[in-house]
C-alpha cells in the first residue's frame, strides 16, 4: 500500500472512511441520518487547516486509511473557533436532530466542541486522528502511518502528541499502549493517551 500526504479531493472519501468506523472502529452508517456530521467534525476541519499533516493509505488508487494531525492544538481551536464552527453551526442550528440520537450528540460537539485542557497541551501540545477499514488492518499499516505523521510533528518541534480513546474500543487502546502511548485521563467512557514524541518504536500490531 502507497502512504502520501492527503489532497483536497480526498475529502469525500475521507468522511466515508470516518463515517464506516465511527462507531468504536466500527460501521457507523446505521447510526446517523446525516453521513457527513461526523466527518465535519472530525476530518474537514483538519483538511482545511492542517493538511500538511494529513496522510492517506492507498490501494490500487483506493484510499482505505488515513491518519490526521495538528502541530499546536490551541492555535488549532481558536482557529476551528473562528472559521470552522460557525457555518457549521448555522447549518445545523440547534434542534436539528431529535434529542438524544447520535446526530444529534455530534451536533452538539459543533455548538460546545471540547476543548482539551492547558495541562496536558503543555507536555503533549499535539494531537491526532487515525482510522483505518478493515482491509487494511493487522498488516502494519496502523504503525506506518503513525509513525510517518510523528516524524512529522517533531519536524515542526512538537514535544508529544494526545488523542483520544474510546473505552469500549479494546483493541485500539491494546494499540496505542504497544506504541509507547499511556493513560493521561480516564473515565467511564474513554481515556486520554499521550505519547512523548521521539522515534516511533518497532511494535507488533
Amino acid at each position: 500500500m502507497n502512504l502520501r500526504p492527503a489532497a483536497p479531493e480526498d475529502r469525500p472519501r475521507l468522511y466515508e472512511i470516518c463515517l464506516l468506523t465511527g462507531a468504536d472502529g466500527q460501521d457507523a452508517t446505521a447510526l446517523h441520518r446525516d453521513p457527513h456530521l461526523l466527518g465535519h467534525v472530525y476530518v474537514g476541519p483538519y483538511l482545511a487547516f492542517a493538511r500538511d499533516l494529513a496522510f492517506v493509505l492507498e490501494d490500487d488508487d483506493e484510499v482505505l486509511g488515513y491518519v490526521l494531525g495538528v502541530a499546536d492544538t490551541a492555535a488549532f481551536e481558536r482557529e476551528c473557533e473562528e472559521r470552522w464552527w460557525p457555518e457549521l453551526r448555522r447549518r445545523y442550528p440547534a434542534g436539528t436532530f431529535p434529542p438524544g440520537t447520535p446526530d444529534a450528540a455530534v451536533a452538539g460537539l459543533l455548538h460546545a466542541p471540547p476543548r482539551a485542557d492547558p495541562p496536558v497541551l503543555d507536555a503533549y501540545p499535539a494531537h491526532l486522528h487515525v482510522d483505518l477499514l478493515p482491509a487494511a488492518q493487522g498488516g502494519g499499516y496502523g504503525r506506518r502511518l503513525l509513525a510517518h505523521l510523528f516524524g512529522a510533528l517533531e519536524e515542526r518541534g512538537a514535544a508529544g502528541v494526545h488523542l483520544g480513546v474510546s473505552a469500549r474500543n479494546e483493541r485500539a487502546l491494546g494499540f496505542y499502549r504497544r506504541l509507547g502511548f499511556t493513560t493521561l485521563q480516564a473515565d467511564g467512557d474513554g481515556a486520554l493517551l499521550g505519547r512523548r514524541l521521539r522515534r516511533a518504536p518497532h511494535v507488533r500490531a
